[in-house]
């Protein structure tokens, strides 16, 4: 599978092709570099990205998550009936789906000091590792899926995110 078909993007707002430049070659360098730097079963399996309204995240939300308020980004892994791989055909099944909210990525990027591009980047990767299986559910998991999204991130020349968090604890 070539990079280009493990990563099928719909965009659903119309804001998102005027704030970014190439928002779908944005997309596909973070989530490429997310499936690199991690370990995990299923890097191979295709990624469907949803670019959407924070309207859109508000329903996707209360819909699956019990919350009715918008938020940045939600990630939904697929679960293969039978633990495997590969459906009928031989295509891999998909590892799952990403949705992120337009206003969201700009009003945190705005409220943040970040730029829009290495906001968006970082809610992307932080939705595949996700996919991927990692999570923030207590502190140990919170600080091995942080440090994995932070080098992933720097290879993108992308800063940080949690460093401004951190000094602002300190």
């Amino acid at each position: 599978m070539t990079p280009r078909d493990r990563l099928d993007i719909l965009i659903d707002a119309p804001g998102w092709a005027a704030s970014f430049d190439d928002i779908e070659a944005l997309c596909r360098r973070a989530v490429d570099a997310a499936l690199a730097a991690s370990p995990a079963e299923g890097r191979d399996r295709p990624i469907s990205l949803l670019l959407t309204s924070d309207e859109t995240m508000r329903r996707l939300n209360a819909s699956y998550r019990g919350q009715d308020k918008a938020t940045n980004v939600l990630s939904f892994p697929a679960e293969a009936d039978d633990g495997g791989v590969e459906i009928q055909g031989g295509e891999p099944r998909l590892l799952g789906d990403i949705a992120i909210g337009l206003e969201a990525v700009l009003r945190e990027a705005e409220d943040e000091g970040k730029s829009p591009d290495d906001h968006v980047c970082h809610l992307i990767v932080h939705g595949t590792l996700h996919l991927l299986g990692y999570d923030h559910d207590d502190d140990t998991e919170a600080r091995v899926m942080e440090r994995l999204e932070t080098q992933v991130l720097a290879g993108l020349g992308v800063p940080d995110p949690y460093e401004p968090l951190m000094e602002r604890d300190r």
